[in-house]
């Protein structure tokens, strides 16, 4: 899973896996999720994400990772 903001357009993208978005619906003004050719669901685009939640702080709980990168 990666998380990537844009801070040019305040908007984050949350790529939940490495399979290509066939099909996209947008669930509330400015909230799209993005589904694979099986109906999966693969990644969420939030637009003006500063609004909706507080980009300052993340907190990973109980999660299994390999890998951790941090990037300003």
């Amino acid at each position: 899973m990666r998380i990537a903001y844009y801070p040019d357009t305040d908007s984050m993208y949350l790529d939940l896996s490495s399979r290509k978005s066939s099909e996209s619906t947008e669930v509330t003004p400015g909230v799209v999720l993005d589904y694979d050719e099986d109906g999966n669901l693969v990644g969420i685009d939030i637009d003006n994400a500063s609004k909706i939640m507080d980009l300052k702080e993340l907190v990973l709980s109980k999660l299994l990772v390999n890998t951790q990168i941090f990037a300003a």
